[in-house]
């Protein structure tokens, strides 16, 4: 009953609960992909290669969104990618939000030169190109699944530092926060106490809007060869390598990009209902 109240309440809002809809799908498939019977991703076929989308299921047929070059099933393949995808995406967004926010947390709290290198940081790296400092890193790291990870946090976490400082500044001078120093607690206790639950707002409205683009960023460097390694199925390298049969196979590149896309709008989608949905200042009714 109370989750169809809400909804009732949402109904206004229906693209967000759409792009909810569409990404709790997504996880789905990409959880019982290995328990759907499908073909190996990795397996190749080249008695099948190249065949076009069917809905038939019975002998060479059983390829709903056909196979490319190799005679791999697309549709395996896009489950099977977007496993890796959400991994990264999603361990890379928790990584570089756990680092931004505690940063944050320190600079707006404690000020001073703590907040003066920080932030000087952060304009560095906001001046630098994300694209070109994910290839820079990734090039001397080399490509695989931590250090992809890893790059991809890094090109994320000042987005939480900053505005997690704003809102610290503001909260650490309520009224609640100065009777708690009054009565002696310490700076632990009012961090994790009393600051950090009032500043975690907007921060899960950033993570999603993170996501989506750390979704993008992963699937650009894997395009340049510099994400996951064949035979891994990767969103990024389905497209690079479909791009040179565009003309005489267009569902080789076309329905990994559709994937790519809706997986991308569902997550803005559910970015911006959170948004409005836990802004205080927002009509609910």
């Amino acid at each position: 009953m109370r989750l169809l109240s809400f909804l009732h309440r949402q109904r206004a809002n229906w693209l967000g609960l759409l792009g909810a809809a569409l990404l709790v799908l997504l996880l789905v498939l990409a959880l019982a992909g290995p328990w759907l019977g499908l073909p190996d991703p990795t397996r190749g076929d080249l008695k099948a290669r190249m065949m076009a989308p069917t809905l038939s299921w019975a002998g060479l047929g059983a390829h709903p969104f056909g196979t490319d070059q190799l005679g791999r099933d697309i549709l395996s393949r896009i489950i099977a990618g977007s496993r890796v995808t959400l991994t990264i995406a999603g361990s890379a967004v928790i990584l570089g939000g756990m680092v931004g926010v505690f940063l944050g947390l320190v600079a707006g709290y404690f000020g001073g030169w703590y907040d003066r290198i920080l932030m000087r940081l952060v304009d560095i790296q906001l001046a630098f190109p994300l694209m070109l400092l994910a290839l820079l890193v990734v090039a001397a790291l080399g490509p695989s699944l931590h250090n992809l990870i890893a790059v991809l946090a890094l090109t994320s976490w000042v987005r939480y530092a900053r505005i997690v400082r704003a809102q610290v500044l503001t909260v650490r001078e309520r009224e609640f926060v100065q009777a708690a120093l009054a009565m002696g607690a310490g700076h632990a206790r009012l961090l994790l106490r009393h600051i950090l639950p009032n500043v975690l707002t907007p921060v899960f409205v950033v993570a999603t809007l993170e996501l989506a683009r750390t979704i993008v960023l992963e699937a650009g460097l894997s395009f340049l060869g510099l994400g996951i390694q064949p035979p891994s199925p990767s969103w990024g390298r389905m497209l690079a390598d479909g791009r040179t049969y565009i003309a005489s196979a267009w569902w080789i590149i076309t329905l990994p990009g559709l994937a790519l896309m809706l997986t991308v709008l569902s997550v803005n989608l559910l970015g911006d209902w959170l948004r409005d949905w836990l802004d205080p200042r927002a009509d609910r009714h």
